[in-house]
């Protein structure tokens, strides 16, 4: 039973208390005086009767009333029910209250005494029961009572209403209060006393009402059962307000623990509002800070650090603005803001779907109609009462499926005095599969679920309808939730229940409520003051009522206790993705059978199925699988096994560990720690090493709660025994539960606890307390035992050192289940390298501490919990440290032993066969070598798993190299070896590894080289961590040397201690130098080229990447540029001048020059005047340009003085000079850098234009027009024409040089330049000069598609197919004598005069950057780090992102302009960026596609050694060699232009001497550092180090080359792999490629790779290896015949040596004949010379009887190839000659229509498709009926056992086949009609098959016999 209201109030305004315009309430009166007992007075009432404070009002409001909640220091919360009415107050009041006021304002009474003022006062009723309506209608009529002046004194009503009781709970048992008269005060309590008598009818209707005794009656629904929230319509009206979505988040919100603010301007509301909330988080209870109404005077509240729910008026909204973790629900407006740093957890899926579908079938019934044709009447949602139950009863649904099977994871652990009982959240998790899910981990860490278990955990108490519905309905939900009709159904059924309990008699209206009549509302302003009360007679009542209850006897209210129904256990849940194979039994099965061999011995059957169990050991079910079946070889807590035994247990064990989590939801580990103290191996006398010293290594183990949960669920085992044994008489049962659930036969530790509970009560005391005595020994001995088995897993087998783990977790206490995170100091240190040093006590001590540190947390944290007495708790703190030393010293002595084991039997590490000169940095550190994104070697793509596998890394001075073998034991055998030169590193990252093999391999790295290789390492466990960074320091080192004689080039051969003294010694400049000319050159370079060119052109959008690049270009080189002053002549050149010409002369350039015609050196007055060109030499000191050669080739008529001046328009003073005459059309090819910007206004505008430059720039751009008129009149066709500078002169020029290959070719060019300039339109004569030359279009997609390659790939010169004007009309008029290839950017705001005779033609080039990025994502695409799905990221996208096929088409297309442009005559001069890098890409290709000399060895060595170094491209620059350019990163311009040359190769087989071979041999080395020939950025650098000359004469270290081309040189004498024997040049053939990305092919070089022996391009190695392979003695090979075949595994094998071609095989066998019959062998060379010279002289014969490989080389293909060479077609699979070396003639582009010759040129390699032919000739053959005899060619293949025949010998086509197989037999046959005439009749036989009888006839009969023979023996073979 309840008091109905504790307390009774009158609150009105505070006169004396009035702060300016502020005022405040004061207690008037309150009953009763002294507080109860059993509930406190609530303070600060007066400030919620007014929560926006307390005003005076000017005109009267009306009477409010709001129900505010307090909560009390017992955080019970109490109603507050105020009813506000406002007063008037006369003048006289106010001045007698407010004298101080007066004397200060003078004019205020004045204005006050003209107007009436009112202020308020509240009567105010405090409760602990929340009955809304009654409290409105108690006040309502005392307010009445006074207003109406009833005849009632309001001291009886406030008395009744202070004494009026009334039942919690129970529905029925609802009593009424008396009506009282004035005059039978006394008797007032009668009624108490009938409703006590038990004898009483309570049920009747007329004891459900209560009255105070004025006239009124009202009845009082007490709810049935009081758990259930009452409601009323708050809920409803909540979602009203707020919509469905927005209250799920408030929901989610106030679950997870956020902070609530409600917002309205109804008070009323806002406690409905936070009611509504509360009522739907039932069954949890809200048990944070809980205002539904908060006073203004308290918003500091709001900034709180904990949650809360709290509403607050509209009025203060602006104080809430600047709350930054608060989320704002605004009733009145229906909005919820969620603030930007909260995160709210939703409810996981489908849950959350399915919740809201319900919940808008309840709130919007016609939703679901709204489409209907014909839609039902009316379907309206249900009124608001019920509607509010029915969403109640969604979330109790909801709540239902959140929780369902909770109560199996709960732990007993203590059933006397009190249950005490504890939730295992990591199972429940599990179990459920939703360890993943934010929202239910937040919910069961937070403090409302803690309270849900200690209410509904015990097992014997009274249920309500949550506990039905988790228990009883969890089936029926299941089956239900996918179909919303059938749960709303079961809502509907829940919502009844509910709305019953609120409302157990909704038929009773018995309300009488009286009102205040309209009259006195209305008259208001001369009413009387509220009443002083009569204190004494309002506490006579209530002292009568006590008197009256002490007399009454006590009521039994009977409790409705009972055990607690636990619903189904929770199911085995499918992983979370749908593991289905996670469950197959066939994995059970390899696990089964694998521990069964173990424990039998058969350890090579273990060995085979480790691998398969390992990576079944991935699923969970194969995990509890596993600790079963090793629980089933555990005899008496013990088991022995044999070293290996041991081995694979703990693997198998460590496995398992691995994929547990932190928190172990599946209970693995649980169930895997009685087996880590029980599997052991002896290791000596009396020593005996347990599993678990082996499986320390994982999270799990410092995880308090972990070992919490364990101890719990192992606890409830032993005191559910205990019970059991009591209950059974000593029936011992000792299996122990982990999820303490038991099986369904069992009695659940729950079930007997109920019963306990029940029978607690009629228990003697000493029964009592022997029990209780009985479960606290139980723990703890427990405690004990936990104790011991922490200390065994946390304290490390050697501990003086491997605390990697240990710091983590147990060192400090706040980190209960810290992961890594926390590594401390300590920690780090603790693995340094002095652990032999002596501080080993100190260090194991402290191990010790933290260990013992962290059991102490655990003991007191369990014991506490589970009541263990405070003397056994000290106890058990003594106990602790000893238990631990102690296991410490047994832990010595098994650690000593364990290191005398013998090791593990590793892999043997295997060592690397290094060059001469090369030496080991760091020697073998065992690693795993793990799959990359290449899938070949993984076996994903078939055969063998090559990948994982296992060996040593080793760090030389030039390589990094891993040797091993494959982790799986199918190719044990195997070697695997991967290897880069370490200058070729260009990224490292750390990543950590897991191996599915060995136990724990953390450490690794991920290390990516630009020779397109990728090494995933992970560090062996016998790696210390700090070795591995030595490992990356030296790494380092070695990538970026000080300086670039640090690399491996320069200290082959020496000590590696000489890198080291390098540092300061030779580098030129030192910092402080290079600082100063930095400050010094940098403002010289800023003068002159920043800030004019920021002048000229404003870069636009369009050009920012050149622009940008310009700048970050001039940076670099400012940086490297030496101040002027200092380049002395002892400063630069070391010898003397005149050696250092004769140098000079001998270089490539000059021997060039010399080649070409492009003059002499000699300076005598012999030289003819008529030469145009002169070899000058102005850069022999390198002081006009420092990255150009000594000798250049100038116009005969510039003298050296106008270069000097000419060379500052250009960047980096790289001014034009010729590099190439085509020695036909006698045209130029001229190479520059870009103009500085100041220089391209000046040059362009027409000299007599009034120009806006200083003169001195004037002057310089005529200068420079003087240099460019001297190269064209260079040029033949120029100073041929007399009408020198008159238009007619140009055209007649035209018209006159221009031979008929010139006017074939016109149009060609047209359209080339259209490509290239990317222009669309083909209307003649529309361009004025300027705007000719469009633009190649600059987008960022480099797009390489016109509308016009249409018209080029068909190769039709006609004019347009599209019918417009033949093209030759495009170009204009006359044709330029030199065409200047610029950049786009830079041609900006210049415009050509047109009598000018050179042509601009801007093109838009791809920076340097671009070509790094794409350089990237190409290594990217073609050596992935880890295999993905997703289809973004497949190969062919990933190519194509790159851009890199879009770049190489550019420089392409560029050179095929250019190579045009210079065969039609004329000159062109290359003029972009610094001229370094596109240029050179450029007009090296030009010269390579126009001159065949490059395209043989000498030529190519010449082209590179002239144009790329040189001209100085900056090799050590852009491949980042050294320190100082390491932050420029890799740029591989080189590697670029060596692909343009493989996609020429591949288009034109017959025109290279080289093979594809050198080019991959140049693209390895080049970024090698191997040899010198691609280190430093010039020949000034070269010289200055002194090793540009050294290579003639140095001849000191042999062995070693320094060059390259040396290095080629030798290689080629001794084996043909660089050459191309498909080698057949034309005279002067000019080269024309396609140039569309579609005619291009990626380069095998970026995706081969041999693992069987590292990158191929060291030859040295290649011939070691096979020399070792030789001395080591063949075993006698007993096992019958070996096989010949050998299989090519292509990421494996070296395929150019396992399968070589025709002519390499057959050369080889010459050597090997020749070696055997002791002739010298001449060289391969000689011999294939001598071969093609017979073969030239050889008469051509077409009909030979067998095809030669030598009719490759035979002259008349000449006549057979067009001009754009052979193209072969894609040839058959291992066709039976392999052209070229590595397949490399495999065909690019299909033929050209209407050439048929030059694809049946080929036909002999693609015809017999790998045909075995056994025997075949002519046969004649009968047709079928009435068909004549026929001549055909037969092939019997005795491979494919068939016998073919084809219309002719050449045919390809079969015509038929017979199956040898159908044939029966082969007779002597007879002619028949219409056979073959004059032919011996034994020629004839016939084949008799299953279907019908062929008739043949041979040539003759011996003939016919053979093919009879043949036949015969291929079917007797069969």
């Amino acid at each position: 039973m309840a008091r109905l209201a504790d307390y009774f109030l009158v609150v009105g305004y505070d006169l004396d208390k009035r702060v300016e315009g502020e005022g405040q309430g004061r207690i008037l009166q309150r009953f009763p005086e002294k507080d109860w007992e059993d509930s406190p007075f609530p303070q600060g009432i007066e400030l919620f009767c007014q929560p926006s404070g307390w005003q005076l009002v000017p005109e009267q409001q009306p009477a409010s009333f709001f129900v505010a909640v307090l909560t009390d220091i017992n955080s019970e919360r109490h109603s507050c029910a105020c009813f506000t009415f406002w007063e008037g107050l006369d003048s006289s009041q106010l001045q007698k209250a407010k004298p101080s006021e007066v004397d200060e304002v003078d004019e205020e009474p004045a204005v006050v005494q003209s107007a009436q003022v009112f202020a308020p006062k509240s009567l105010v009723l405090v409760s602990r029961l929340d009955y809304t309506e009654v409290f409105r209608n108690c006040l309502g009529l005392i307010y009445t009572v006074h207003v109406d002046g009833l005849p009632v004194p309001l001291e009886t009503v406030i008395g009744n209403l202070l004494t009026c009781v009334i039942p919690i709970a129970g529905g029925s048992q609802i009593n009424e209060s008396p009506v009282c008269s004035l005059e039978r005060v006394p008797q007032a309590c009668d009624w108490l006393l009938a409703c006590l008598q038990p004898g009483q009818e309570e049920r009747e209707e007329s004891l459900r009402t209560i009255t105070l005794g004025a006239g009124d009656r009202q009845v009082i629904q007490t709810p049935i059962d009081d758990s259930l929230p009452i409601s009323g319509s708050s809920v409803a009206q909540l979602f009203r307000q707020l919509g469905i979505v927005n209250v799920l988040y408030l929901f989610c919100a106030a679950l997870t623990e956020h902070k609530i603010l409600f917002l309205s301007s109804s008070y009323q509301r806002l406690t409905d509002a936070c009611r509504g909330l509360l009522a739907i988080m039932f069954p949890l209870k809200y048990s944070f800070t809980f205002v539904p109404i908060l006073p203004g005077k308290l918003l500091e509240v709001l900034s709180t650090p904990t949650p809360f729910i709290i509403g607050v008026n509209s009025f203060f909204r602006s104080e809430t603005q600047e709350l930054l973790d608060v989320i704002i629900a605004d009733l009145d407006g229906g909005t919820v803001t969620i603030p930007e740093c909260v995160h709210i957890s939703l409810l996981p899926e489908p849950l959350l779907q399915q919740t809201q579908t319900a919940l808008s079938m309840v709130l919007d019934p016609e939703l679901e109609i709204a489409d209907h044709a014909f839609p039902p009447l009316s379907v309206q949602p249900s009124a608001l009462k019920i509607q509010d139950k029915e969403i109640r009863a969604v979330f109790l649904w909801l709540f239902a499926r959140l929780f369902q099977g909770y109560r199996w994871c709960l732990h007993i652990i203590r059933i006397h005095p009190e249950p005490v009982i504890r939730f295992h959240k990591a199972a429940f998790l599990g179990q459920r599969a939703l360890t993943e899910d934010d929202f239910l981990m937040k919910v069961l860490d937070g403090m409302a679920f803690a309270g849900f278990v200690s209410e509904r955990g015990p097992p014997y108490r009274a249920t309500d309808l949550f506990d039905d519905l988790v228990a009883n309905h969890v089936e029926r939900i299941r089956q239900e939730e996918a179909c919303p009709q059938k749960v709303m159904n079961h809502v509907k059924e829940l919502a009844e229940k509910l709305f019953k309990n609120e409302n157990p008699y909704p038929a009773v209206a018995m309300h009488k409520v009286t009102r205040p009549s309209e009259k006195s509302q209305n008259n208001a302003h001369n009413q009387k003051p509220f009443p002083g009360l009569d204190d004494v007679a309002v506490q006579l009542f209530i002292d009568h009522a006590a008197a009256k209850l002490k007399t009454a006897p006590p009521v039994v209210k009977a409790e409705l206790k009972s055990m607690v129904p636990s619903g189904p256990p929770l199911g085995d849940t499918v992983d979370r993705n749908g593991n289905v194979m996670a469950n197959s039994a066939r994995r059970l099965e390899v696990v089964r059978n694998c521990i069964t061999y173990i424990f039998e011995n058969k350890m090579l059957e273990a060995k085979k199925l480790m691998p398969a169990v390992l990576r079944a050991l991935k699923g969970r079910a194969a995990r509890i699988c596993l600790t079963q079946e090793l629980n089933q070889h555990v005899l008496q807590n013990r088991a022995v096994l044999d070293d290996q035994q041991f081995d694979y247990i703990v693997r198998m064990m460590n496995c398992t560990l691995q994929d547990c989590s932190h928190i172990d939801e599946h209970g693995i580990a649980a169930a895997l720690l009685p087996l880590v103290t029980a599997f052991c191996r002896k290791l000596g006398a009396g020593i005996t090493q347990f599993a678990y010293s082996c499986v320390q290594e994982h999270m799990v183990w410092t995880t308090m709660q972990f070992w919490e949960s364990m101890f719990y669920s192992d606890v409830q085992s032993h005191i559910r025994a205990l019970y059991l044994e009591t209950e059974e008489g000593g029936q011992q049962n000792n299996s122990e539960q982990q999820d303490g659930s038991g099986s369904g036969r069992e009695i659940s530790a729950l079930d007997l606890a109920s019963e306990q509970n029940r029978l607690w009560p009629t228990l003697s005391k000493e029964m009592q307390a022997e029990r209780v005595q009985k479960e606290e020994s139980t723990v703890f001995s427990q405690a004990i035992h936990y104790a011991n088995r922490m200390s065994y897993l946390l304290l490390p087998l050697d501990t003086s050192k491997n605390r990697l783990l240990r710091s983590s977790g147990l060192g400090d206490v706040e980190s209960v289940s810290n992961s890594y995170v926390t590594n401390s100091i300590a920690g780090s240190m603790a693995e340094s390298y002095d652990t032999e040093s002596g501080f080993e006590d100190a260090e194991s001590s402290d191990v010790a501490n933290s260990v013992v540190r962290f059991i102490n947390r655990f003991v007191d944290k369990v014991c506490n919990e589970s009541g263990v007495t405070n003397e056994h708790l000290k106890a058990l703190h003594t106990m602790i440290p000893d238990i631990v030393q102690m296991h410490i010293e047994t832990l010595d002595a098994v650690h000593r032993e364990s290191k005398r084991l013998p090791p593990i039997q590793k892999p043997k590490l295997l060592r690397p066969t290094l060059l001469p000169g090369e030496e080991l940095v760091m020697d073998a550190m065992r690693v795993h070598l793990i799959p990359d994104g290449r899938e070949e070697a993984t076996g994903l793509m078939g055969g063998p798993p090559l990948l994982p596998a296992e060996g040593a890394i080793f760090l030389t001075t030039y390589r990094l190299i891993f040797k091993g073998t494959p982790t799986d034991p199918l190719v044990g055998e195997q070697v695997v070896t991967r290897s880069f030169p370490i200058a070729s590193l260009t990224k490292e990252k750390r990543i950590s590894v897991t191996l599915p093999m060995d136990q724990f391999v953390q450490e690794g790295l991920q290390l990516r080289s630009s020779t397109f290789q990728l090494m995933k390492i992970a560090f062996d466990e016998e790696v210390a961590s700090d070795l591995a960074e030595v490992f990356r320091k030296h790494m380092h080192k070695l990538r970026y040397p000080q300086h670039v004689q640090g690399t491996f080039a320069f200290t082959v051969g020496q000590c590696g201690k000489m890198v080291v003294e390098h540092k300061t010694k030779d580098k030129n400049q030192s910092l402080k130098t290079l600082s100063k000319n930095l400050v010094k050159s940098a403002k010289k370079t800023i003068g002159r080229q920043y800030v004019t060119r920021k002048k000229y052109s404003p870069p636009t959008w369009e050009n920012r990447s050149s622009l940008q690049s310009e700048l970050d270009e001039d940076e670099i080189s400012v940086s490297e540029e030496v101040d002027q002053s200092s380049l002395t002549l002892s400063s630069t050149i070391r010898s003397s001048d005149r050696q250092t010409m004769s140098n000079v002369v001998e270089r490539a350039c000059c021997r060039d020059y010399q080649r070409l015609g492009l003059g002499t050196l000699s300076n005598s007055l012999t030289r003819s005047k008529n030469e145009p060109f002169r070899i000058s030499t102005v850069n022999r000191m390198y002081t006009v340009c420092r990255s150009y050669p000594g000798l250049l080739i100038v116009p005969q008529s510039i003298p050296d003085t106008t270069i000097h001046r000419i060379c500052r328009c250009y960047r980096q003073n790289r001014f034009p000079v010729v590099c190439w005459r085509n020695s036909r059309t006698k045209a130029v090819l001229l190479r520059s850098a870009g103009l500085h910007a100041k220089g391209v206004v000046g040059f362009f505008k027409s000299p007599n234009a009034p120009t806006a430059v200083p003169s001195q720039a004037d002057s310089t751009s005529l200068e420079q027009e003087k240099y460019l008129q001297a190269i064209i009149s260079s040029m033949p066709s120029y100073s041929e024409n007399s009408g020198r500078n008159t238009l007619s002169g140009f055209t007649s020029t035209h018209m006159s040089t221009s031979d008929s290959s010139d006017k074939l070719r016109q149009p060609k060019i047209g359209a080339l330049m259209k490509q290239v300039m990317g222009t669309k339109e083909d209307v003649p004569g529309t361009f004025s000069r300027g705007g000719k030359w469009g633009s190649i279009r600059g987008s960022g997609r480099l797009s390489a598609y016109n509308p016009d390659v249409g018209t080029r790939l068909a190769g039709k010169e006609s004019p347009q197919p599209n019918g417009g004007p033949s093209e030759a009309l495009f170009l204009r008029q006359q044709k330029a004598y030199l065409y200047i290839i610029g950049d786009k950017a830079q041609l900006k705001g210049g415009k050509q005069d047109s009598f000018q005779q050179w042509e601009v033609v801007p093109i838009e080039v791809c920076d340097v950057r671009q070509v790094k990025n794409s350089f990237k994502k190409l290594m990217k695409a073609c050596v992935p780090s880890s295999s993905t799905s997703d289809p973004n990221m497949s190969f062919q996208r990933c190519l194509e992102d790159s851009e890199w096929m879009a770049l190489l088409h550019r420089v392409l297309q560029v050179s095929v302009l250019v190579v045009e442009l210079l065969d039609t005559g004329s000159s062109v001069m290359v003029s972009l960026e610094d001229g370094w890098d596109v240029t050179t890409q450029v007009v090296s290709l030009v010269q390579l596609l126009s001159d065949p000399y490059y395209r043989t060895f000498d030529g190519f060595r010449l082209l590179v050694e002239k144009e790329w170094l040189s001209f100085g491209h900056r090799f050590s620059h852009r491949g980042a060699q050294t320190l100082g350019s390491q932050s420029s990163g890799f740029t591989p311009v080189f590697l670029q232009f060596l692909d343009c040359v493989h996609q020429i190769h591949l288009q034109f087989p017959m025109e290279f001497e080289f093979s594809q071979y050198y080019l991959k041999f140049l693209a390895y080395h080049y970024v090698s550092n191997r040899f010198r020939t691609f280190l430093l950025d010039s020949d000034y650098e070269r010289i200055e180090l002194g090793v540009l000359y050294e290579e003639k004469g140095d001849r000191k270290t042999p062995q070693v080359c320094k060059s390259v081309w040396d290095y080629i040189d030798r290689l080629n004498k001794k084996t043909p792999i660089f050459y191309n024997y498909m080698f057949s040049p034309e005279d002067e053939e000019v080269l024309r490629p396609y140039t569309f990305i579609s005619n291009l092919k990626v380069w095998d070089f970026y995706m081969e790779e041999t693992l069987s022996e590292g990158p191929s391009y060291d030859w040295e190695l290649r011939g070691r290896q096979e020399r070792l392979a030789e001395e080591t003695p063949e075993k006698p090979d007993t096992s019958g015949p070996k096989s010949q075949r050998r299989i090519v595994w292509p990421c494996y094998d070296s395929l150019s040596k396992a399968v070589p071609d025709a002519i390499t095989k057959l050369l080889q066998d010459l050597q090997s004949l020749e070696a055997e019959l002791g002739q010298t062998s001449e060289k391969w060379k000689d011999t294939w010379d001598k071969i093609k010279t017979t073969q030239r002289t050889e008469t051509k014969l077409e009909s030979k009887p067998s095809f030669s490989s030598s009719l490759l080389m035979s002259s008349n293909l000449s006549h057979q190839r067009r001009s754009q060479g052979v193209y072969l077609q894609e040839s058959g699979v291992g066709s039976s000659i392999n052209l070229a070396l590595d397949c490399e003639a495999s065909a690019t582009s299909t033929p050209v229509a209407g050439r048929t010759s030059t694809s049946t040129l080929y036909s002999q390699f693609q015809s017999t498709e790998s045909e075995n032919r056994s025997f075949e000739g002519i046969l004649f053959k009968k047709g079928a009926l009435l068909k004549p005899w026929k001549p055909r060619w037969f092939v019997l293949d005795k491979t494919k056992h068939q016998l073919r025949y084809y219309e002719t010998r050449q045919d390809k086509e079969c015509k038929g086949v017979i199956e040898l197989a159908d044939v029966e037999s082969v007779i002597p046959g007879t002619p028949t009609m219409g056979a073959p005439k004059n032919i011996d009749e034994k020629a004839f036989f016939d084949l008799k098959t299953t279907k019908r009888v062929y008739n043949f006839c041979a040539q003759d009969s011996l003939n016919a016999q053979l093919w009879m023979d043949s036949v015969q023996s291929c079917l007797s073979d069969a």
